[in-house]
Parts: C-alpha cells; structure tokens; sequence
C-alpha cells in the first residue's frame, strides 16, 4: 500500500526530482500568456510552483487527493489555488482551462484513462493537455537501483516495481493514452534531468521517509532485512572519491489538443 502523509519527506524523497524537470517541460510545452491552468496531482506543488514563476498564468489550481500534500503546497505557495480531489472525478466545469496538466501522477490513479478523459473534458476547445510520468524500467536510475537490490534479497518485491506495476510509464504508453482520449497533434518527449547526491546517506534517507511504493516497502522491512537492503544498495552504486554519487532520471512527457469533438465521452 502506498503511503503520501508527509509532504515534506516527499518533497525530499521524489518532489525535488520534479521541481528539476518542470522547467524543461514547461519550456516545451510553449503555452499561451494568461492562460487558466490546472495541475491534476500537483502533489506539493512542484510543477504549479513553476507554472507560478515561469508561465504568467492568469490562474492556477492545483489538485491532490492528499490532504498533507495540499497542506505543504499551500504553505509553500499563495499565488495558486489548490483542492483536495480524485483525478478521475475532477470537480470543475467543463472548458475550465486553458492547459491541464499533470506531473508524475497518472500512473498512480487507478483508472488513468477516467483521469486523462476528465483532463480533457475541464479544458477548453483547442487548449493544451500535457503530462510527464517517469521511465522506471530504466531510467529514474534511482528507483531502478533500488528495486533491483530489493528483488535480488527478496524476490516477492519484485510485485511491488514500478517498472512492472505501471505500464503507462513506458515508452509510447501515455501518448497512446493521449490519443484514445480523442487528444489531437500529440507529441512525446524525453526529458531528463541529474539525481546527484552529496554521499550514500544523502540518497538513503528519503527511502525511510515511507512516502511512495519504495519507502513503503523499506518500512514494511524489520530492522535485519532493512539493513541488508541498505547494505546492498550502497554496494551497488557508482561512488565518486569523495562519496558524492550521480545517477539520471528520465521522464516521459507527452501533449496533445483538445479538438472540438472529442473522440469518446466520459
């Protein structure tokens, strides 16, 4: 079961990665001045905070079905608006945005297609929809290091992979998504951005802040078993002369239009 209760461990674990590569995908994205966004999932606000600095919106809101999570956006961030709601049942009327927009969410929602369609549905005629998910089969190198230490003391975690858990982020996954919700000129992109961290402790302790799949996993170890993880992972890591260590995480974003008739209702 996955854990999101603690905003601020989050941001240390996974937002810091987020807040990296919002700039490179609001650059692509190229969006209208003034528009109205919404951020589907905005979590603690990483990516609605650059749509804040970057983008000169004249709105944003963001959503999250984290309590937590919307708590430590709002402390963090005063010039947007956010919700506690289910991507999948979005509470806003139709045509209420310019661009909709989601980072690293919709592989967790448990119907995604109910998500996007309803992304869709709350922007206007014409208007951009957009998302980014990681690639965990290879390339959040964090996370695939992770899991493949895990699996190889526990072959059970392997269930537990995001890699194998989350179809939707693997290459082409998503903008296939983009299409069958009706979404027209949909593009894919890469995007990627440096995971440096300051020693082994440095990447370690975000994984016992028990926020998302892999922490939750960590925490569900007793003490013998988390050290051997502990023990394996630091094993395996490419370490610098002073400790420092340098991985790469690789996203998927994706974009497309809202055309005047979308090809399937919700």
């Amino acid at each position: 079961m996955d854990t999101w209760d603690a905003g601020e461990l989050y941001e240390q674990y996974m937002g810091r990665w987020s807040r990296s590569i919002s700039a490179s995908f609001l650059g692509w994205l190229d969006a209208d001045k003034d528009a109205r966004w919404l951020d589907v999932g905005c979590g603690t606000g990483a990516l609605t905070a650059q749509i804040v600095t970057t983008c000169r919106p004249s709105r944003v809101v963001g959503i999250d079905t984290s309590e937590a999570f919307i708590a430590a956006a709002r402390r963090h961030l005063s010039t947007a608006t956010f919700d506690v709601g289910d991507a999948a049942q979005l509470p806003y009327e139709n045509r209420s945005f310019d661009v909709t927009v989601s980072a690293i969410a919709l592989n967790f929602v448990p119907a995604p297609s109910a998500a996007i369609g309803h992304m869709v549905r709350v922007t206007e005629h014409g208007g951009l929809v957009a998302a980014y998910v990681w690639d965990y089969a290879e390339g959040m190198e964090m996370l695939r290091e992770f899991w493949d230490a895990a699996i190889a003391l526990d072959p059970a975690a392997s269930e537990l992979d995001e890699a194998r858990r989350f179809p939707l982020c693997a290459e082409g996954a998503l903008a296939t998504a983009f299409a069958e919700a009706g979404l027209t000129e949909v593009e894919q992109q890469p995007l990627k951005t440096a995971t440096a961290f300051e020693s082994f402790e440095d990447l370690w302790e975000p994984f016992l802040s028990g926020q998302g799949p892999a922490p939750s996993y960590v925490a569900s170890l007793d003490a013998a078993h988390r050290s051997a993880l502990e023990g394996r992972l630091r094993g395996s890591l490419p370490t610098g002369p002073a400790g420092e260590i340098t991985l790469s995480a690789t996203a998927w974003a994706v974009k497309g239009r809202v055309s005047a008739h979308e090809a399937r209702s919700l």
